[in-house]
This record gives structure tokens, C-alpha cells and sequence, in this order.
């Protein structure tokens, strides 16, 4: 099966006229089905600004980027949202919706799939829930819940829909070392039982030792590329 994300070349600016600043710099990327990738690097270095543009969440300007086989540069809108469907999204902003229960919220993460009886959206959402170790808050309301516990239901959400990639955006960041490292786990479980590919944005070096590949970015540029099972730099 062909790699699950592609870039080749990829340059990106924001602003404009004398304004304009270029964020990224030829960026060729590839990465592997089923495997959790950390992107890291200095705040403003461009990590984030990567992660939507893989994600389809940004339009790509110069360059090719190649999302489970289908062509960014261009895309149409149908093309972005039926690829869309087949993500699954963690921002450290777990923009719950405050009147939907834990469980009401991680159903509409199946919404996008298109009409599922409610039995069976519960059942699954009851499922990622007590993965998380939310099992005791499934009729929760995020005021009743700590941040680390909203982070937590944001995680089931993008997960809930069995997504072919997820982009994770510091999605431990609110957590303690031993969720982190057990939501962090599940992911990589998914990777393995699923094939479930994973981008990860993080600053946290708790968690460095589950990623299979570590890319560094500074300034634009990927300036390091370490993939762990290798033991040496990638190309």
C-alpha cells in the first residue's frame, strides 16, 4: 500500500506584498503507514503550520502534497471533504461543546460518517471513552471535568470514527505523565492492530520513546530526521 502521506517540495508564506514571510522551505516529507511520527522543534519553527497543511486544514500553495493517495495542490472542496472523513484531528484546544455530555461529544466525532444508529454510535463511544480511562464519565459535562479530562474526550472523539491518520497537534499537553504516556500507547496500538498512521506535533520528551520516527524542524526546514528503528538519520 502506497505511503500515507507524501510532501514534495513543499513552500508555504503567510501575508502578503512586503509583508509576505515564508514559514516553510522545500519540505519533503514521507510517512509510513502505521507508524506514529513526532514532529518537534522551537516555538514558531513551523511545526503546526506543517500539521494543517498535511491535514488538508490549509490550502497548499507551491509544492505537492499527496494524502492517502490523493493530490492536495489544487484539490477540489468534494476531494478535501471526503478526505477529511477518513481523519482524525487532536488540537491542545479540546473545543468540547460545554452543553454535550463526555459521551455526546464523542459522537458527534461519527456525525461526519454519515448516519449510524444511535445504539451502535453509543456503544462505540462508551468503547474509546473507557480506553481513555473515562469510563466513570461517560454523562459528564466538560465543567465537571478537569482539563486533563477534556483532553482526554477530545482524544476519543478523533479516534472514535477509526480514522486512516490522525494529526495530533500537542495532544498530551494537559496531561500527566502516566495518561500521556497510556493515550500515547493506544495510538501506537492503532498504528499496529489498524494500521492507523499518526503525526504528531509535541514538545513533550516524555513521550519521545513510543514515536517510531522523530523530525525536527527549526526556521521552515527539516533539520533532522531520526527514525528510530533505523538508528540513523533518514534521508
Amino acid at each position: 500500500m502506497d505511503d500515507p502521506i507524501v510532501a514534495r517540495g513543499l513552500n508555504h508564506w503567510f501575508g502578503s506584498g512586503e509583508a509576505r514571510k515564508q514559514a516553510l522551505f522545500d519540505i519533503d516529507l514521507t510517512v509510513a503507514r502505521g507508524s506514529l511520527t513526532v514532529l518537534m522543534g522551537p516555538s514558531g519553527s513551523g511545526k503546526t503550520t506543517l500539521l494543517t497543511l498535511l491535514g488538508c486544514l490549509r490550502d497548499v500553495q507551491e509544492g505537492s502534497v499527496r494524502l492517502l493517495g490523493n493530490e492536495l495542490h489544487g484539490a477540489t472542496n468534494a476531494t478535501l471533504i471526503a478526505l477529511r472523513r477518513r481523519l482524525g484531528f487532536i488540537f491542545q484546544a479540546h473545543n468540547l461543546h460545554e452543553s454535550l455530555t463526555a459521551r455526546q461529544n464523542v459522537i458527534m466525532g461519527l456525525e461526519v460518517h454519515g448516519k449510524i444508529p444511535a445504539a451502535l454510535a453509543e456503544q462505540a463511544a462508551s468503547h474509546v471513552l473507557k480506553l481513555v480511562g473515562l469510563g466513570d464519565r461517560l454523562d459528564y459535562l466538560p465543567a465537571n471535568l478537569s482539563g486533563g479530562q477534556k483532553q482526554r474526550v477530545a482524544i476519543a472523539r478523533a479516534l472514535v470514527g477509526n480514522p486512516d491518520v490522525i494529526f495530533a497537534d500537542e495532544p498530551t499537553a494537559a496531561l500527566d505523565k502516566e495518561t500521556g504516556a497510556n493515550v500515547v500507547a493506544l495510538i501506537k496500538r492503532l498504528g499496529r492492530e489498524r494500521g492507523t498512521t499518526t503525526l504528531m506535533v509535541t514538545h513533550d520528551n516524555r513521550i519521545l520513546d513510543q514515536a517510531d520516527r522523530i523530525v525536527t524542524i527549526e526556521d521552515g526546514r527539516i533539520v533532522s530526521d531520526r527514525n528510530k528503528g533505523a538508528g540513523t538519520d533518514a534521508g
